[in-house]
């Protein structure tokens, strides 16, 4: 059965605290910049630290998770841009461009930033339109995908802390 507080008061503050970061933590699988993976795992620590909870089996798969969405958060874009045939050069420039354009448009400007980036670059360098538009295609769906993944594990990070919480 689950145990489900009376009041939000009731619980103790490490956990609130927990679970934020482990919101935030899915937040930032949106929002550049804000580091998914570390934030979640700030968020199951928290969690630990103060309960006990989830024993050690279960706090390692989640470590593990965590750990996971970080290493995609750094390296999941720039892996799909150079799967799309962007090259490294291209790679970090367009990765500075559109953390550049993330005051200016957001996420949308950083998606913007990198997609414009990689053609611009790769049309310069192969002369071809086809070759430019295609790997800027593969470059915004690394993005996109890349932020989709740590949505999901995050997600599957809070699910999995809420359900020992509440258990």
């Amino acid at each position: 059965m689950l145990a489900l507080p009376d009041t939000i008061a009731s619980v103790p503050t490490p956990v609130l605290v927990a679970f934020a970061l482990l919101a935030l933590g899915m937040v930032g699988s949106v929002l550049p910049l804000l580091p998914s993976g570390i934030t979640s795992l700030a968020g199951v620590g928290v969690y630990w630290w103060h309960t006990g909870d989830p024993g050690t089996l279960a706090l390692a798969a989640l470590v593990v998770l965590c750990l996971v969405a970080t290493v995609v958060d750094w390296f999941g874009g720039a892996l799909g841009a150079n799967a799309g045939g962007a090259s490294t050069r291209t790679t970090v420039v367009a990765a500075a461009v559109g953390l550049l354009c993330l005051p200016l448009g957001g996420p949308i400007g950083v998606i913007a930033g990198v997609a414009g980036t990689v053609f611009a670059l790769e049309y310069r360098r192969h002369g071809d339109r086809d070759v430019g538009l295609r790997t800027a295609a593969y470059a915004t769906a690394a993005v996109l995908a890349s932020a989709l993944v740590q949505l999901l594990l995050t997600g599957v990070v809070f699910a999995a802390v809420l359900l020992v919480h509440l258990l």
